[in-house]
Protein backbone atom coordinates (compact mmCIF):
# COMPACT_ATOMS: atom_id res chain seq x y z
CA UNK A 1 0.00 0.00 0.00
CA UNK A 2 0.99 3.40 -0.39
CA UNK A 3 0.89 5.10 3.31
CA UNK A 4 -0.71 3.45 6.16
CA UNK A 5 -3.18 6.89 6.50
CA UNK A 6 -4.43 6.32 3.06
CA UNK A 7 -8.00 5.08 3.52
CA UNK A 8 -8.65 4.93 -0.55
CA UNK A 9 -6.07 3.12 -2.61
CA UNK A 10 -6.89 2.47 -6.10
CA UNK A 11 -4.23 0.17 -8.20
CA UNK A 12 -4.68 -0.55 -11.90
CA UNK A 13 -8.54 0.53 -12.02
CA UNK A 14 -9.92 0.21 -16.09
CA UNK A 15 -13.58 -0.01 -17.03
CA UNK A 16 -14.97 -0.89 -20.19
CA UNK A 17 -18.39 -0.58 -21.25
CA UNK A 18 -18.22 -3.19 -24.36
CA UNK A 19 -15.22 -1.58 -26.94
CA UNK A 20 -15.08 1.62 -24.70
CA UNK A 21 -12.90 2.06 -22.14
CA UNK A 22 -13.89 4.46 -19.41
CA UNK A 23 -10.90 4.00 -17.34
CA UNK A 24 -7.62 3.39 -18.14
CA UNK A 25 -4.80 1.94 -15.68
CA UNK A 26 -6.47 4.60 -13.09
CA UNK A 27 -4.02 4.64 -9.70
CA UNK A 28 -4.30 6.97 -6.70
CA UNK A 29 -4.88 7.39 -3.32
CA UNK A 30 -6.78 9.25 -0.64
CA UNK A 31 -5.47 9.90 2.84
CA UNK A 32 -7.99 9.54 6.04
CA UNK A 33 -9.70 12.77 6.66
CA UNK A 34 -8.63 13.77 2.46
CA UNK A 35 -10.89 15.90 0.12
CA UNK A 36 -10.04 14.74 -3.10
CA UNK A 37 -11.77 17.11 -5.72
CA UNK A 38 -11.78 15.45 -9.09
CA UNK A 39 -11.91 17.54 -12.04
CA UNK A 40 -12.53 16.71 -15.86
CA UNK A 41 -14.32 17.05 -18.98
CA UNK A 42 -17.30 15.81 -19.65
CA UNK A 43 -16.95 11.90 -20.41
CA UNK A 44 -13.80 11.72 -18.72
CA UNK A 45 -14.93 8.96 -16.49
CA UNK A 46 -15.31 10.74 -13.25
CA UNK A 47 -18.88 9.45 -12.45
CA UNK A 48 -17.56 5.59 -13.63
CA UNK A 49 -14.91 6.39 -10.99
CA UNK A 50 -17.43 7.12 -8.36
CA UNK A 51 -19.63 3.83 -9.05
CA UNK A 52 -16.49 2.06 -8.77
CA UNK A 53 -15.67 3.57 -5.33
CA UNK A 54 -18.69 3.23 -3.95
CA UNK A 55 -19.51 -0.16 -5.15
CA UNK A 56 -22.06 0.80 -7.16
CA UNK A 57 -20.15 -1.34 -9.94
CA UNK A 58 -16.89 -3.40 -10.35
CA UNK A 59 -14.00 -2.36 -12.51
CA UNK A 60 -13.15 -4.43 -15.16
CA UNK A 61 -9.72 -5.32 -13.91
CA UNK A 62 -7.45 -3.69 -11.47
CA UNK A 63 -7.94 -3.54 -7.71
CA UNK A 64 -9.72 -0.83 -5.51
CA UNK A 65 -8.63 -1.33 -1.39
CA UNK A 66 -10.41 0.32 1.70
CA UNK A 67 -7.85 0.46 4.65
CA UNK A 68 -5.82 -2.41 2.85
CA UNK A 69 -8.44 -4.65 2.32
CA UNK A 70 -9.78 -5.58 -0.89
CA UNK A 71 -13.25 -4.13 -1.95
CA UNK A 72 -14.08 -7.95 -3.55
CA UNK A 73 -13.24 -8.95 -0.17
CA UNK A 74 -16.05 -6.35 1.90
CA UNK A 75 -19.26 -7.00 2.64
CA UNK A 76 -22.44 -5.00 1.41
CA UNK A 77 -22.56 -3.71 5.32
CA UNK A 78 -19.65 -2.28 4.40
CA UNK A 79 -21.70 0.01 2.29
CA UNK A 80 -22.57 1.68 5.18
CA UNK A 81 -19.40 3.47 5.46
CA UNK A 82 -20.84 5.29 2.70
CA UNK A 83 -22.67 8.84 1.67
CA UNK A 84 -23.76 9.21 -2.01
CA UNK A 85 -24.67 12.13 -3.90
CA UNK A 86 -25.19 11.06 -7.17
CA UNK A 87 -27.54 12.31 -10.44
CA UNK A 88 -30.09 10.32 -8.96
CA UNK A 89 -31.81 11.49 -5.74
CA UNK A 90 -32.34 7.87 -4.44
CA UNK A 91 -35.72 9.13 -2.61
CA UNK A 92 -39.17 7.92 -2.93
CA UNK A 93 -41.14 10.64 -4.21
CA UNK A 94 -44.53 9.59 -2.73
CA UNK A 95 -43.26 9.81 0.21
CA UNK A 96 -42.15 13.34 2.07
CA UNK A 97 -38.58 14.17 3.31
CA UNK A 98 -38.79 13.06 6.90
CA UNK A 99 -40.10 9.69 5.72
CA UNK A 100 -37.36 9.36 3.26
CA UNK A 101 -34.97 10.46 5.90
CA UNK A 102 -36.51 8.10 8.58
CA UNK A 103 -36.82 4.91 6.29
CA UNK A 104 -32.60 5.26 5.03
CA UNK A 105 -31.85 6.03 8.58
CA UNK A 106 -33.83 2.40 9.70
CA UNK A 107 -31.94 0.83 6.98
CA UNK A 108 -28.25 2.59 8.74
CA UNK A 109 -29.29 1.35 12.50
CA UNK A 110 -29.61 5.34 13.24
CA UNK A 111 -29.70 5.97 17.10
CA UNK A 112 -32.41 9.08 17.37
CA UNK A 113 -33.66 8.29 13.64
CA UNK A 114 -36.20 11.25 14.15
CA UNK A 115 -33.83 13.93 16.24
CA UNK A 116 -31.20 13.14 13.23
CA UNK A 117 -33.72 13.21 10.42
CA UNK A 118 -35.26 16.70 11.77
CA UNK A 119 -31.39 18.05 11.98
CA UNK A 120 -29.60 17.36 8.62
CA UNK A 121 -33.38 18.55 6.89
CA UNK A 122 -33.30 21.99 9.40
CA UNK A 123 -29.41 21.89 7.88
CA UNK A 124 -30.44 21.89 4.17
CA UNK A 125 -33.12 24.37 5.07
CA UNK A 126 -35.97 21.90 4.06
CA UNK A 127 -37.20 21.40 7.47
CA UNK A 128 -40.67 23.72 6.48
CA UNK A 129 -41.39 21.64 3.88
CA UNK A 130 -40.31 18.18 6.01
CA UNK A 131 -43.74 17.28 5.33
CA UNK A 132 -44.43 17.86 2.08
CA UNK A 133 -43.85 14.20 -0.77
CA UNK A 134 -40.86 14.90 -2.59
CA UNK A 135 -42.25 14.89 -5.94
CA UNK A 136 -43.48 18.10 -5.12
CA UNK A 137 -39.52 19.48 -5.15
CA UNK A 138 -38.17 21.59 -7.16
CA UNK A 139 -34.77 20.45 -8.59
CA UNK A 140 -33.05 22.47 -6.02
CA UNK A 141 -34.90 21.36 -3.16
CA UNK A 142 -34.49 17.58 -4.87
CA UNK A 143 -30.36 17.78 -4.85
CA UNK A 144 -31.03 19.25 -0.71
CA UNK A 145 -32.98 16.05 -0.19
CA UNK A 146 -30.41 14.08 -1.45
CA UNK A 147 -27.55 15.47 0.80
CA UNK A 148 -29.65 15.05 3.70
CA UNK A 149 -30.27 11.50 2.70
CA UNK A 150 -26.63 10.52 1.72
CA UNK A 151 -26.04 12.19 5.40
CA UNK A 152 -28.01 11.56 7.97
CA UNK A 153 -26.54 7.87 8.84
CA UNK A 154 -23.33 10.22 9.75
CA UNK A 155 -20.99 8.47 7.35
CA UNK A 156 -17.31 8.02 7.36
CA UNK A 157 -16.57 8.53 3.41
CA UNK A 158 -18.36 10.84 1.21
CA UNK A 159 -18.65 10.07 -2.37
CA UNK A 160 -20.20 13.85 -4.60
CA UNK A 161 -21.10 13.86 -7.78
CA UNK A 162 -21.89 17.09 -9.29
CA UNK A 163 -23.76 17.91 -5.96
CA UNK A 164 -24.38 21.96 -6.78
CA UNK A 165 -26.40 21.23 -9.54
CA UNK A 166 -29.23 22.71 -9.47
CA UNK A 167 -28.53 24.66 -6.31
CA UNK A 168 -28.98 28.56 -5.77
CA UNK A 169 -26.18 31.16 -4.32
CA UNK A 170 -28.24 30.32 -1.22
CA UNK A 171 -28.15 26.71 -0.97
CA UNK A 172 -24.69 26.43 -2.79
CA UNK A 173 -22.87 28.27 0.00
CA UNK A 174 -24.90 25.84 2.55
CA UNK A 175 -23.41 22.97 0.94
CA UNK A 176 -19.98 24.68 1.14
CA UNK A 177 -20.51 25.46 4.87
CA UNK A 178 -21.89 21.55 4.95
CA UNK A 179 -19.18 19.91 3.71
CA UNK A 180 -16.20 22.29 5.63
CA UNK A 181 -18.61 20.70 8.55
CA UNK A 182 -17.58 17.38 7.37
CA UNK A 183 -14.12 17.89 7.12
CA UNK A 184 -13.51 19.32 10.22
CA UNK A 185 -15.11 16.38 11.70
CA UNK A 186 -12.65 13.91 9.80
CA UNK A 187 -14.81 12.84 6.96
CA UNK A 188 -12.96 11.38 3.77
CA UNK A 189 -14.59 12.90 0.73
CA UNK A 190 -14.16 12.68 -2.97
CA UNK A 191 -15.81 15.02 -5.00
CA UNK A 192 -16.67 15.38 -8.88
CA UNK A 193 -17.69 19.06 -10.00
CA UNK A 194 -17.26 21.45 -12.90
CA UNK A 195 -16.56 24.30 -10.24
CA UNK A 196 -12.95 25.02 -10.15
CA UNK A 197 -13.06 27.24 -7.70
CA UNK A 198 -14.97 25.58 -5.18
CA UNK A 199 -13.37 22.23 -5.89
CA UNK A 200 -9.91 24.13 -4.98
CA UNK A 201 -11.10 25.51 -2.06
CA UNK A 202 -12.51 22.35 -0.57
CA UNK A 203 -10.00 20.25 -1.60
CA UNK A 204 -6.81 18.77 0.11
CA UNK A 205 -5.48 16.77 -3.00
CA UNK A 206 -6.72 17.73 -7.06
CA UNK A 207 -7.09 15.28 -9.86
CA UNK A 208 -7.97 15.56 -13.55
CA UNK A 209 -9.64 12.80 -15.80
CA UNK A 210 -9.22 13.15 -19.04
CA UNK A 211 -10.45 10.37 -21.86
CA UNK A 212 -10.25 8.01 -18.60
CA UNK A 213 -7.09 8.28 -17.78
CA UNK A 214 -5.38 10.69 -14.42
CA UNK A 215 -3.19 13.44 -16.15
CA UNK A 216 -2.86 15.55 -13.09
CA UNK A 217 -2.71 14.47 -9.17
CA UNK A 218 -1.34 16.65 -6.50
CA UNK A 219 -1.68 17.86 -3.17
CA UNK A 220 -3.33 21.16 -3.09
CA UNK A 221 -0.45 22.36 -0.79
CA UNK A 222 1.78 22.25 -4.03
CA UNK A 223 -0.67 24.36 -6.01
CA UNK A 224 -0.30 27.61 -7.22
CA UNK A 225 -4.03 28.39 -8.09
CA UNK A 226 -3.49 30.81 -10.81
CA UNK A 227 -1.18 28.27 -12.56
CA UNK A 228 -3.57 25.66 -11.75
CA UNK A 229 -6.80 27.30 -13.79
CA UNK A 230 -4.76 28.15 -16.72
CA UNK A 231 -3.37 24.38 -16.85
CA UNK A 232 -6.97 23.22 -16.51
CA UNK A 233 -7.98 25.33 -19.21
CA UNK A 234 -5.03 23.86 -21.02
CA UNK A 235 -5.74 20.20 -20.51
CA UNK A 236 -9.40 19.73 -20.08
CA UNK A 237 -10.51 22.65 -23.26
CA UNK A 238 -13.73 24.91 -22.21
CA UNK A 239 -15.86 21.58 -21.72
CA UNK A 240 -14.49 21.10 -18.87
CA UNK A 241 -15.28 24.38 -17.21
CA UNK A 242 -18.56 24.97 -15.40
CA UNK A 243 -20.91 26.51 -17.72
Amino acid sequence: MNNSSDIITLKRINKNYGHVRALKNVCFSVSQGGFLTVLGPNGAGKSTLLKILSHQTPPSSGEAFYSGVPLKKLDDSFRRKFGVISHQPFLYENLTAFENLMFYASLYNVDNKAKKAEEILKRVDLFPRRNDPVRTYSRGMLQRASIARALVHDPEIIFLDEPYTGLDSIASNNLTELLKEQINGSKTIIMVTHDLKIGLELATQVMIIKKGEIVFNELKTEINSVEFEKFYIQTAGAEGMQQ
